[in-house]
């Protein structure tokens, strides 16, 4: 089953002084490990970054819709835009993933609470095999909870969904890392 690395909102306007979010440092270095895991495999890597389509917020080509710098971004990955919380609604990413014949998602990115929920859910009704990376995805402190618990959360949510005829696991970077080994 051919797969592809998920990459959700790594962008600048995501990740500032007001929005700060939970151990970025380690995220970033666990999704640039997984991206190249992908590339030496002839996996597609996928940046999708959120537009803000006019609203004024993450307009494409301004510096809140950039992806961080410490992200290794590869000529050969594919970059595609999105208007929602949820990757799949009015984009693009669909019908690459249907013409790259891909069936297995690998999950990451920014915020587990929003975009990277919203996307797993989505993925789920379209029947993808799904592989949230449980230390790959980041969020900030919310109102009633920190952003550990909210991680912690929604990986014990994610474990335990019952798909249709997908599935989804939830795996750490270095388990995924030592699968790519074998």
């Amino acid at each position: 089953m051919k797969k592809a690395l998920l990459i959700i909102d790594m962008q600048k306007g995501s990740f500032t002084p007001k929005t700060p979010r939970f151990d970025t440092q380690g995220v970033v270095a666990r999704i640039n490990g997984l991206a190249e895991l992908f590339r030496k495999h002839k996996l597609p890597v996928i940046f999708i970054q959120h537009h803000g389509n006019g609203s004024g917020d993450f307009e494409k080509g301004t510096g809140d819709w950039q992806l961080l710098d410490d992200l290794v971004v590869a000529p050969s990955d594919l970059q595609v835009d999105k208007r929602a919380n949820d990757v799949f609604y009015q984009s693009e990413l669909q019908s690459i993933l249907t013409a790259l014949g891909t069936r297995e998602l690998y999950i990451t990115g920014c915020a587990t609470d929003f975009c990277v929920e919203s996307t797993v859910q989505s993925a789920l009704t379209k029947e993808y095999h799904l592989v949230v990376v449980a230390d790959g995805h980041t969020t900030g402190d919310r109102p009633h909870l920190s952003a550990p618990k909210v991680i912690e959360h929604y990986n014990w949510v994610w474990q335990n969904m019952l798909p249709t005829n997908g599935s989804i696991t939830v795996s750490s970077f270095e388990h995924i890392r030592e699968s790519f080994s074998k």
